[in-house]
């Protein structure tokens, strides 16, 4: 629950800071106020939104790192199964105390055919092995 939580924070924080970027100004954007186009219009005054942008932009970047740092650390800790395949086992073990065997071990006799029988009920004689002959 509470790692549910980090994650919004963590996706609404990183929208957040996304924006934040798009919204500052580069550095050539100043030459224009050279011209004419001065910040006497503006909430924060001339640098006033500079400085306040910066300033949460870096409060918002260590947010970030902080979220990204304890996602991390709760993915390292958890114990969950890794696939949906392993959770439908689980589960069904859990309801059943027979134990599942995810991949069956084949024997080795399992996979070669049956001899064929001989009309008196012998067994047909076996090949030699081509592996042995060499």
């Amino acid at each position: 629950m509470l790692q549910n939580g980090i994650l919004i924070l963590h996706v609404f924080v990183a929208a957040s800071l996304i924006s934040l970027v798009l919204l500052q100004r580069g550095k050539g954007a100043e030459a224009g106020a050279a011209f004419g186009a001065g910040a006497s219009g503006t909430v924060f005054g001339a640098q006033g939104s500079a400085n306040f942008l910066s300033h949460t932009t870096a409060v918002l970047a260590a947010v970030f790192f902080m979220t990204s740092l304890t996602l991390a650390y709760f993915s390292s800790q958890t114990t969950e199964p890794l696939s949906i395949l392993e959770q439908e086992i689980s589960s069904e073990r859990a309801l059943s105390d027979e134990p599942v065997e995810m991949f069956p071990v084949e024997q080795p006799g399992d996979s070669l055919p049956a001899l064929p029988e001989m009309e008196d009920g012998e067994a047909a004689p076996v090949p030699p092995d081509p592996e042995d002959a060499g």
